[in-house]
């Protein structure tokens, strides 16, 4: 039974591969002419003899598969042949002739107009059809008209896609504007959000490969519209709220107040803002100014070190490596190099809100901004633990650094009792990091400044805020 099985199954096998076989045979022709039709792309430039010759192969495999006449399946499969040559040579002709209609065609679908201009292309694929068509009969002028109107429907189409691609998101954050009634609370900058979008869709429309300026437009655009949505949201509050336009100034000057604080001047209001204003951006303007001379100078200070190690270097082969001041030369410097590669780690561990870092030489301040305490009170609130466990970690990336913590208060109350005040806060910082997070006894100690070290003006609220604080010092010690 098992040899029967064996014997079914080669037999079985080798009527299927001479079926194959007979099959390749028979097609062999029509599989080549359908294959160079198709590389033509006839079926879009030849579409009616493309069409004869792939109905008449499809019914010569619909006649093989059914075991119909060899003869019969050989006659279709001559007319698939001599109708796709047909149409092979026919698409030849026609993507010379219509080779401009076929270069559009190309970059409205490089242009995804397929996707984004879906009715546009249809209406432009139809065209085309109909062209290639009547180019194929020989109707040569309507062949012309009708390759003309797809050309002009393709070019829409890419155009319109492309506008669907850069300008929906913009568009869609108008329509938002729009039903939140945007135009009626914040006008102008509804106004701005719109110019901007028109002034994109037209650069479009007047040079659409040219990308760069709708595209800078673009982003003002949405921005301007964001803008809007969040002052007619604003809007609306105020006056749900009842605000009156004496609350809306007051509220803006206090926010004035708030910045001219952290620049340590005293803001006068009483002659309206535009003063104040004026003396901020001239003191932004000076601090920018010093800024870029630090940057210069630390450029100079960086061509010195190198100057200083090309000293040491030629030193070094005067003496011959055994000058002691070469040796003290190269160990402040190596110190210094793993001292500032220890500051930007030390920085690095705290957020904005949290500490500010800085160097006083070598030593390195933690002024810990975010650590606050009760008004009179010394006591650390647990959830300070987070960041003093950063100082911690901040200490330890100086071995061996000695720790001081610094307490500072504000201008208000007595000069003992701030003293006083500022010393316990210290002390209890110092407790901490040696009771709760492991750093050596010896290696902290405290000191309160009271009101004697002010760094912001004890006359605003916010620069008394920025007085009270709590300052890390963390001096490394020679290696």
């Amino acid at each position: 039974m098992k040899r029967w099985l064996t014997l079914v199954t080669a037999l079985t096998l080798a009527q299927g591969a001479a079926a194959q076989d007979l099959r390749s045979t028979l097609f062999q022709a029509a599989d080549e002419a359908l294959e160079a039709a198709r590389t033509a792309n006839a079926q879009l430039l030849a579409p009616q003899a493309y069409g004869d010759g792939l109905s008449a192969y499809v019914n010569a495999e619909n006649d093989h598969a059914r075991g119909r006449d060899t003869d019969r399946i050989r006659y279709r499969l001559n007319t698939a042949v001599i109708a796709l040559n047909e149409a092979t040579e026919a698409a030849k002709i026609a993507s010379t002739t219509l080779a401009p209609l076929l270069k559009t065609r190309d970059d409205a679908l490089n242009s995804l107009a397929d996707n984004f201009a879906a009715d546009l292309w249809l209406e432009a694929e139809e065209a085309l059809n109909g062209a290639s068509r009547r180019l194929e009969s020989g109707d040569i002028e309507n062949a012309r008209d009708l390759a003309g109107a797809a050309e002009a429907l393709f070019r829409d189409a890419e155009l319109t896609s492309i506008k669907a691609q850069y300008l929906s998101h913009t568009r869609g954050l108008l329509a938002q504007a729009d039903q939140a009634q945007v135009p009626r609370y914040a006008p102008k900058t509804y106004a701005r959000a719109r110019a901007l979008l028109t002034q994109a869709e037209q650069a479009f429309n007047e040079n659409r490969y040219d990308t760069d300026l709708p595209l800078s437009l673009l982003p003002q655009a949405n921005y301007e519209a964001r803008r809007a949505i969040y002052l007619t949201e604003r809007i609306r509050s105020l006056v749900d709220d009842d605000w009156t336009v004496e609350d809306i100034i007051l509220t803006y000057e206090e926010q004035i107040s708030e910045i001219a604080a952290v620049t340590d001047l005293v803001p006068q209001l009483d002659t309206g803002s535009d003063p104040v204003v004026q003396e901020l951006v001239a003191y932004i303007e000076d601090v920018h100014q010093r800024e870029l001379q630090l940057q210069v100078d630390l450029e100079d200070n960086r061509r010195r070190l190198v100057g200083l190690e090309e000293e040491i270097r030629e030193l070094d082969e005067q003496l011959g490596g055994v000058s002691q001041e070469r040796f003290a030369l190269v160990q402040r410097l190596e110190a210094g190099e793993r001292i500032r590669e220890r500051f930007a780690r030390a920085e690095n561990i705290f957020a904005p809100e949290e500490a500010r870092v800085s160097r006083e030489g070598d030593t390195i301040i933690v002024r810990l901004v975010g650590l606050r305490f009760g008004s009179g009170e010394a006591e650390i609130d647990p959830v300070h633990g987070p960041l003093l466990q950063r100082v911690h970690d901040a200490v330890e990336i100086f071995p061996r650094s000695q720790v001081v913590v610094e307490g500072h208060t504000d201008s208000y109350g007595g000069d003992r009792s701030n003293l006083a005040l500022s010393r316990s806060r210290a002390q209890a910082v110092g407790e901490y990091l040696s009771a709760e997070l492991g750093i050596a006894t010896f290696r902290v100690s405290a000191v309160g400044y009271g009101e004697t070290r002010p760094i912001a003006n004890n006359e605003t609220q916010q620069g008394r805020a920025r007085n009270r604080r709590i300052d890390i010092r963390i001096e490394p010690q020679q290696e």
